[in-house]
């Protein structure tokens, strides 16, 4: 199958929107962006990755009937890949270029304001569109900012949305449907998805703390990331994608995480490699007892003796939701670039008690490095049995 190469990432997270900061503030296990907020929940207050306003850029006027908060994200993500898009529609043509976007919000919270408002004024506000809470309508936008034409939908799985879509993107690259793929996540906040998890008893009281005998749920964060990926040759590559669904419980994982194993295992033979040529792990690492306790299982299931240093990155930036798999596979595209000549790994942040029930992971501890990086693997596991794995490869001179 042709090599797809990743030729421009944009960012916007709770851990910045630079490369340079989010690799940085990454590599140090900075959880600073997690914040006490009180107009979340209904009952109480809870701690959640931010997106500082100030970082945010604002959705043209034009484009008025999008305006929300995750649009916002997105838009901000979107005009640090602008230059390539345009490169692109010159080289290729407006109809060549596909959009595939994860997202479980969309601008929903938008809905929630005007409901509210509704209540009180007995009307919606003028602002209010109902297109602003479609799930489709980031990938619409993100169409009409960048005025292609190409193949445009959004998948919404759940917590592997935006991992998923580096499938989709391989497919349409890989059947000549596209020549460019914008790929990627966004989700916001919103009092939806923070009272929908809390009512499963799901939200951690303080900060999460994954793979711990003591983990008590999750804390949800905000972001957008987007890719542009082409068929070609790059610095670091999409080496492969695998894709499950075991449907064993509508909320639940797999006890066992024969999902899980399946689409880690559909990774490795997708870049045609060996579990050993792992370097890094992000573990999808929620901080729930169910996930934990199948993840750490499936990891061993399928590396067994030869499990590579690991760790979850969630108690830095919270749970991205739909976005997660995206911010979890720029995070994997970081450590892999030259922005990391030390080859320096994200560390685990947590409270190093172990859960003795649960099968032992080589958790990465402050300042820990690796000889040489090629390959690193990202989970995301969601809802439903909904399973994503994705590989990305580091080119390295001589090496391939």
């Amino acid at each position: 199958m042709t090599a797809i190469a990743i030729t421009q990432i944009g960012l916007c997270t709770p851990l910045g929107n630079s490369p340079e900061s989010v690799l940085t503030r990454l590599l140090n296990g900075d959880s600073s962006a997690m914040q006490w907020r009180d107009d979340l929940l209904f009952s109480q207050s809870c701690l959640v990755g931010v997106v500082e306003d100030d970082q945010l850029l604002a959705v043209p006027p034009h484009m008025h009937h999008f305006a929300c908060r995750n649009n916002q994200l997105l838009h901000t993500a979107a005009m640090q890949i602008e230059q390539a898009v345009v490169q692109a529609k010159q080289q290729y043509g407006r109809s060549r270029i596909g959009v595939v976007l994860g997202s479980s919000t969309s601008g929903i919270s938008k809905g929630e304001a005007a409901l509210k408002y509704r209540a009180e004024h007995d009307v919606f506000p003028d602002s209010y569109h109902y297109s602003q809470q479609e799930l489709g309508s980031t990938s619409l936008y993100l169409q009409k900012i960048f005025d292609i034409d190409g193949p445009c939908y959004t998948i919404s799985t759940a917590c592997s949305s935006s991992a998923k879509v580096f499938a989709a993107a391989k497919r349409l690259l890989n059947s000549q449907l596209c020549d460019m793929v914008i790929v990627g996540g966004v989700d916001s906040l919103c009092q939806l998805t923070l009272n929908g998890f809390n009512a499963l008893e799901s939200v951690s009281k303080g900060q999460c703390n994954p793979f711990s005998q003591n983990r008590d749920g999750i804390n949800i964060g905000e972001g957008a990331v987007l890719f542009t990926l082409e068929r070609g040759q790059s610095e670091v590559m999409l080496a492969g994608v695998g894709e499950s669904a075991d449907a064993h419980h509508i909320s639940a994982p797999h006890p066992d995480g024969q999902g899980a194993i399946d689409a880690m295992n559909q990774a490795l033979d997708d870049a045609n490699i060996q579990s050993t040529d792992i370097d890094y792990i992000n573990l999808h690492g929620t901080a729930t007892p169910k996930n934990d306790a199948m993840e750490s299982r499936a990891v061993q299931a399928v590396f067994a003796e030869n499990i590579p240093p690991c760790s979850s990155t969630k108690p830095l930036v919270g749970h991205l939701l739909g976005a997660a798999g995206a911010i979890e596979a720029a995070f994997c595209y970081l450590i892999l670039s030259d922005l990391n000549p030390q080859n320096k790994l994200p560390p685990q942040v947590w409270d190093k008690q172990a859960d003795p029930n649960d099968p032992s992971l080589p958790l990465i501890e402050p300042n820990q490095c690796k000889q040489m990086l090629h390959y690193a693997m990202s989970n995301s596991f969601a809802f439903g049995g909904s399973n994503a794995s994705i590989i990305f490869m580091k080119q390295h001179q001589g090496l391939v």
